[in-house]
């Protein structure tokens, strides 16, 4: 790691020395991560770097990739060290806030758009980065949407999401408890809650365990506390005809159409994610 924070050095040179010293740690694309950080210290887009492969390193970048580079070892998400996370077709600021959005998760958005094509009023409950709240909004250009969270720093993140995307017209964030100050009913509610069983928590891969919010992951003993809370609120949110997206942990999908059917609810399938694990999870009004 010495030799790649050589102020000295060419962008070539540190690519190369950068991805062994990630490869040897066993990240999956070590190439890859070493041009993000590097350009990210440079302040410049990752392709550019392969334009010039003997380009020198400014010296205040070298110092900024080394810094990043040993955050990177010490299993840090690349989203935190970027600052930034695709999603959908959403480049979205993340923080230790907020969960860092997934592709699976986008699986509720694929299965939110099938049900209800043309929302006029959209809720996201534990909204985090406002993630799947701003995905559907970037598609149904007639819908309005809240999203809520108990953490008031991802409901600022979420508000400048919005913003960053051109959506806070049509998008508000509210500091709650799920849908506890909330009136009205929704055509469409999306849910991301915290799925783990609570003892799996420290056996997570180091990357979540050490650098994601615990109350975002936290389901209690049985992994399945936030489904019961959100559950028993969705009658009284969901317009007649409107549909509710949960996301699911793996293999919870029959416990958590139980705990639906028993609040009055219906399920009505589920979509897979990447890995081919039921993801989301559809609901509407018994």
């Amino acid at each position: 790691m010495t030799a790649c924070a050589d102020p000295g050095g060419s962008v070539g040179a540190f690519l190369c020395q950068a991805g062994q010293v990630l490869r040897g740690a066993g990240a999956d694309n070590p190439r890859g991560e070493a041009r993000a950080l590097l350009a990210h210290a440079m302040g410049c887009a990752p392709d550019a770097l392969l334009r010039d492969p003997r380009a020198p390193v400014p010296a205040e970048a070298a110092a900024a990739f080394g810094d990043l580079l040993r955050r990177r070892l010490a299993a840090e998400p690349m989203a935190h060290l970027l600052g930034r996370q695709g999603f959908w077709t959403l480049d979205l600021g993340v923080s230790p806030a907020t969960l860092i959005p997934r592709p699976d998760s986008e699986s509720l958005v694929e299965m939110a758009l099938a049900e209800a094509p043309d929302p006029a009023r959209v809720l996201d409950l534990g909204t985090g980065t406002g993630a799947l709240l701003l995905a559907v909004l970037a598609e149904c250009p007639a819908a309005w949407g809240v999203g809520t969270d108990r953490v008031a720093a991802a409901v600022a993140l979420a508000a400048a999401n919005a913003a960053a995307n051109g959506l806070a017209g049509r998008a508000a964030f509210v500091c709650a408890d799920w849908a506890a100050p909330l009136a009205g009913r929704f055509d469409l509610i999306l849910c991301n809650p915290p799925y783990i069983e609570s003892a799996d928590l420290p056996g997570l891969m180091p990357e979540v365990a050490r650098f994601e919010p615990a109350s975002a992951l936290d389901g209690g003993a049985d992994g399945l506390d936030a489904y019961r809370a959100v559950c028993a609120a969705l009658p009284a949110l969901l317009s007649p005809g409107g549909v509710a997206v949960l996301e699911l942990g793996a293999g919870q999908r029959q416990a958590v159409e139980a705990i639906a059917i028993k609040a009055g609810l219906r399920p009505i399938g589920a979509r897979p994610d990447l890995g081919g694990h039921d993801r989301a999870l559809g609901l509407r009004l018994a």
